[in-house]
């Protein structure tokens, strides 16, 4: 429920707090008073765009305030608050801590509707209009969304085990298929591939390599000088180490050329084991390409993940009837809801368009449309406000004063909503005993809720439980609004000014009386 309202700095409203109470409230006042400009910082508060230019001339910004009482909540209540500059982005607050202008619609959902000439969008919206066709079902969402939750969480743990039956048995089959190829391959192990490269670099040019080492082994077997030197310095103790170093060296020598004569003697072209080596070295790339430079590593991970898969058979078949068994409550849920929704759909449009037609709308026809498939969740209100016409899309063929009277008959015959409703000239174009009906309308859907009502009908005036008159005034050469809760005397005076035009009058001050007390007689005391 709204209980505070405080505006500063928009437009003729310098600054004003409104203090508002349960039931009925009635804001009156001459057009241009600034009646307007109380819905527009209500929608402000509540996250509406903002435009600078409501901002009131020579203020640097506008600021709106909002009190609801939330009982049975944490808190009990919540303050929101909305800052729109002359220039630059507006600011908004939750409970006095800073939040985003998001933050400020997620609030109103659950706390406020407002309808009128400029905004219908609760009404308008699928989930909406699903909502008032379950309230007035009586219809419980709850059990069809228990299943889908429980479905949801079977086909995570589905999922964690590797998705569906079909889907694991695809990847143990390509784990298997790679893990034969890698095994035929019968890797020798990290090195192999070097080890081919230098036999493949020996056999691709055999016959220059034989060549270079019989040149070098000739060069090796004519020269002496090593033996020479040795035997220059053999008996001499001084150069007895550099004699058993040259010793060394000489026999090294003589290995080195064993080895190049045992090359030139025994390695032979072999076009076959060169093809072999080639061979194999291009399967140790395309395994590489394609399973990564450690193919021994990835087989690994793959015979794990491999036996993880074989090892989860029963749990996912478990799972897989699970499943099944899930599908089925879902399904059983949303035929079960559905026929519901379709059984109450012909009883709701009754209503509806009965309350309709006692709200100066004596030809509508409303009707319900509930989708054939799944629960039924495509809900959409159609209305056909002329006689002869179609029923259409609410969005397409309503005005603003026949949507706010659409609400009002859906909240008089289907419970549920936020706790607070204002509505913004649902009166426009109503006269005579539909004026009467239309406000005694109004307070019976106060009696379960809070309702503003902006109106320039003394009827809809007189039924509610407070009224707020909204004047203009001249403070220091300026225009600004002013809210006052009036007392009854003073309701009595603003009755007859909306009656006549003429608040002194007489016969105009005993009609106001006259709805006054016959208000009172019907909808119960006034303040």
């Amino acid at each position: 429920m709204l209980t505070e309202l405080r505006v500063r700095n928009l437009g003729v409203i310098e600054d004003l707090t409104v203090e508002l109470g349960p039931g009925m409230t009635a804001l009156t006042g001459e057009t241009g008073a600034g009646k307007t400009l109380l819905v527009e910082a209500l929608q402000l508060v509540l996250g509406e765009r903002a435009s600078p230019g409501l901002v009131r001339a020579g203020s640097d910004e506008a600021v709106v305030e909002a009190r609801f009482a939330t009982p049975g909540t944490d808190n009990d209540e919540v303050i929101v608050a909305r800052a729109v500059p002359a220039t630059g982005r507006s600011r908004a607050w939750v409970d006095g801590r800073m939040a985003a202008v998001a933050a400020l619609v997620e609030v109103a959902d659950g706390l406020v509707e407002i309808h009128g000439q400029h905004d219908q969008q609760s009404l308008l919206s699928a989930a909406a209009q699903r909502r008032a066709l379950d309230d007035f079902a009586g219809a419980d969402p709850e059990p069809l969304a228990a299943a889908r939750r429980a479905l949801a969480e079977v086909e995570g743990r589905l999922a964690d085990v590797g998705g569906d039956e079909g889907q694991r048995a695809r990847e143990a089959d390509v784990l298997r298929h790679q893990l034969d190829e890698i095994d035929r391959a019968q890797l020798a192990g990290a090195d192999e591939d070097a080890a081919l490269a230098a036999e493949e670099e020996r056999l691709a040019d055999l016959g220059a390599h034989r060549e270079a080492a019989a040149h070098a082994l000739t060069a090796l077997d004519d020269d002496d000088r090593l033996g020479e030197a040795v035997g220059a310095l053999g008996g001499r103790p001084p150069f007895a180490e550099w004699e058993g170093r040259l010793r060394a060296v000489a026999a090294e020598v003589a290995d080195v050329a064993a080895d190049l004569r045992a090359a030139v003697d025994t390695w032979e072209d072999d076009p076959t084991r060169l093809a072999d080596v080639q061979a194999r070295r291009r399967l140790l790339a395309d395994l590489g390409r394609k399973y990564g430079d450690d193919v021994a590593g990835y087989a690994d991970d793959a015979r794990r993940r491999l036996a993880d898969l074989e090892g989860t058979v029963a749990t996912a078949a478990a799972l897989e009837d699970r499943r099944r068994q899930a599908e089925a409550e879902v399904a059983a849920a949303e035929e079960a809801l559905r026929k519901v929704r379709q059984a109450a759909a012909p009883g709701l449009a009754s209503a509806a368009g009965d309350r309709l037609r006692r709200l100066a709308m004596p030809d509508a026809r409303f009707d319900v449309a509930v989708d054939d498939a799944g629960a039924g969740d495509g809900v959409r209100f159609l209305l056909a406000a002329n006689r002869g016409e179609p029923p259409q899309p609410l969005a397409k063929v309503a005005s603003g004063g026949e949507l706010a009277r659409a609400m009002l008959a859906l909240r008089l015959v289907a419970s549920g909503g936020p706790g607070t409703m204002l509505f913004d000239e649902v009166d426009a174009g109503v006269g005579g005993s539909a004026a009467l009906a239309l406000a005694s309308a109004l307070a019976e859907v106060a009696t379960h809720r809070q309702v503003l009502v902006v109106t320039h009908l003394a009827q809809v005036a007189a039924f509610a439980d407070r009224q707020v008159a909204v004047r203009k005034a001249t403070r220091g050469g300026r225009t600004v609004t002013t809210a006052t809760v009036l007392d009854h005397d003073d309701r009595v005076v603003e009755l007859s000014r909306m009656l006549s035009g003429h608040p002194d009058s007489d016969t105009a001050r005993a009609h106001a009386e006259e709805l006054l007390h016959r208000s009172t007689a019907t909808s119960g005391p006034t303040e």
